[in-house]
């Protein structure tokens, strides 16, 4: 949006222009706010670049049905899956500036993927970064009919098998991916791996007894290890998580490394107006601060943030150059 009330309000004196400075910043001021007045005037929508059924599907979703009552307007999403997340943040990283099409961020799509695929788009400044979610942390889990009641057991059968025991993971370059690797690198462990598109369908499979193991989040295996269709032999929170207290972390498994959250967030492309960022982070706060919604996220081990979207782009900047390292070393 152009602001013309400094060149409406221009003297001249010896043929200079002398513009009104108060003038021409009050008149930048109110041009923004009335566009921030008017976003959004029609429905938006927000890209999940992996499947239905996984991590960033259900908060993409969760988050977009509480941005619709509060903006009454709709927030639609979207599913682009493939390639760890990079299909749908190059789509959105081209779209127009105008806050009309956002994108589920993450540390699959922008920490790790782009440091293991050639990308379209830089993951910091391709993108305005708007709100951080927080995220599950992964969780191993085995077919209920494997004999693997720990992840000594487990190490050992994968050592027994000649061709190694394959397990799925929401994708290359996905957080389920790399904690996997890093898990084979430190045990020794004789593993395959089997990408999806998706956390959900890497879950399909595991109780299907298609693959015998995954490394998934935590909040997509939920259901199916309280079910009893699904084992879980450890996750990668800081301390255990109050609604599988009974579930080990991989630091108490002798894994002091192997902590990580996978953060989910609402980005959009570069370039999208500071009103309009500010409103829809405040938004996204306000609904994460919600005690119904709160309490969904404990149970699956998520731990909401409470960045601006300042806060948040530095944050996003220090996990690129955390895990995108990591991610060259384990391919």
């Amino acid at each position: 949006m152009r602001c013309k009330s400094a060149t409406h309000r221009a003297n001249r004196k010896g043929g200079r222009v002398i513009l009104h400075t108060s003038t021409f910043i009050l008149g930048c001021a109110l041009a923004v706010a009335v566009g921030a007045q008017q976003y959004p005037s029609r429905p938006v929508r927000i890209v999940a670049p992996f499947a239905p059924g996984g991590s960033a599907d259900t908060l993409g979703r969760m988050v977009a049905e509480r941005l619709s009552v509060r903006f009454k307007q709709n927030f639609v999403v979207d599913n682009r899956p493939g390639a760890g997340g990079i299909v749908g943040s190059e789509l959105v990283a081209a779209s127009a500036p105008d806050g009309y099409t956002l994108l589920v961020s993450g540390i699959a799509s922008h920490a790790i993927a782009p440091a293991m695929s050639k990308v379209s788009f830089d993951p910091v400044t391709s993108f305005t970064h708007i709100a951080l979610f927080g995220g599950p942390p992964i969780i191993a889990v085995v077919h209920a009919g494997v004999d693997a009641k720990s992840l000594a057991q487990f190490v050992s059968l994968s050592k027994s098998m000649p061709q190694g025991f394959s397990y799925g993971s929401p994708g290359p370059g996905t957080n389920g991916h790399l904690v996997a690797e890093l898990f084979r690198a430190r045990s020794g462990a004789n593993l395959v791996h089997v990408p999806y598109k998706g956390a959900a369908l890497a879950m399909i499979d595991l109780v299907g007894g298609h693959i015998p193991a995954c490394f998934n989040t935590l909040s997509t295996a939920a259901p199916h290890v309280k079910s009893g269709r699904a084992r879980a032999l450890a996750h990668s929170a800081q301390r255990r998580v109050t609604s599988f207290p009974d579930v080990p972390t991989f630091i108490e498994s002798g894994y002091k490394d192997l902590v990580a959250t996978t953060w989910f967030s609402l980005s959009g492309p570069a370039g999208i107006p500071p009103a309009v960022s500010r409103s829809l982070n405040a938004a996204v706060r306000e609904a994460l601060a919600a005690p119904e919604l709160r309490e969904r996220l404990a149970a699956e081990g998520i731990e909401p943030n409470d960045l601006d979207p300042g806060g948040f782009t530095r944050f996003v900047r220090t996990e690129v150059a955390r895990w995108a390292p990591i991610a060259k070393v384990a391919k």
